[in-house]
């Protein structure tokens, strides 16, 4: 679990570089929240879970850090495409972003749950 996190949070930095080298190039910065949204959620955040899973291993085998996994994984990008398309003036996907917007919130609290749940002190 914790090395499909980590590579998986790679792309998600990759995507977020080349959309903040595209604004730049463009000179057209209304995809800011999309880039801080992927950089953050998607590489930050996905970067550090793996590594607490990593070093945690009993979280990681959990059935919480599967759900974690692919919730996070199907709601953040279901969240930024909605994001996208509401930037550009398409307002009516607006219940797109919040579907993938709950499915990652209800993610991030399981993992939550789970990391308070699973991980003990080692002392």
């Amino acid at each position: 679990m914790s090395v499909k996190l980590i590579k998986i949070s790679a792309v998600y930095f990759a995507i977020g570089v080349l959309l903040g080298m595209y604004m730049s190039m463009s000179h057209s910065y209304n995809l800011v929240p999309v880039h801080v949204h992927i950089n953050l959620l998607g590489w930050t955040a996905l970067t550090l879970a793996g590594i607490i899973y990593h070093l945690f291993p009993a979280a990681s085998e959990t059935k919480l850090a599967k759900i974690h996994f692919w919730g996070h994984n199907i709601g953040l990008p279901i969240m930024m495409i909605g994001l996208a398309f509401i930037v550009h003036g398409h307002t009516q996907v607006e219940p797109v972003i919040a579907v993938g917007a709950t499915i990652t919130v209800v993610s991030v609290l399981l993992f939550v749950y789970n990391i308070l749940k699973n991980i003990k002190s080692i002392t």
